[in-house]
């Protein structure tokens, strides 16, 4: 299955006025990355999210969020939300708002 369009446009158009945004085809899907490190993507209908491993637990335990794993190996600090999770825009630009708080705190590659 190719990843969400529709889902990868709507991250696109809220991503727009961030300087240091790169898309990148990445995990059969799409990432955007902020600064060279990776930050949101879209797998399937799914949005992988990037919150570090501080936020990894509390993101864990949030409704309609799993692992991020597609490997079979899961990747920490790294969360899968699902298209549940992801109806409102207000629910993905929250989404977005974790990734960038945690990447910011990144060097820049």
């Amino acid at each position: 299955m190719a990843y969400d369009e529709s889902l990868a446009a709507r991250i696109r158009e809220m991503l727009d006025r961030q300087n240091g945004i790169v898309e990148k085809k990445m995990f059969g899907g799409v990432c955007f990355l902020f600064n060279g490190n990776m930050l949101v993507g879209v797998w399937k209908e799914n949005v992988i999210v990037r919150v570090g491993i501080d936020a990894y637990e509390e993101a864990l335990a949030a409704p309609s969020v799993v692992e991020f794993d597609i490997t079979g190996r899961s990747m920490k600090g790294w969360v899968m939300v699902e298209p549940e999770g992801l109806d409102e825009d207000e629910e993905l630009k929250e989404w977005i708002g974790r990734a960038v708080e945690f990447v910011q705190t990144l060097p820049a590659k």
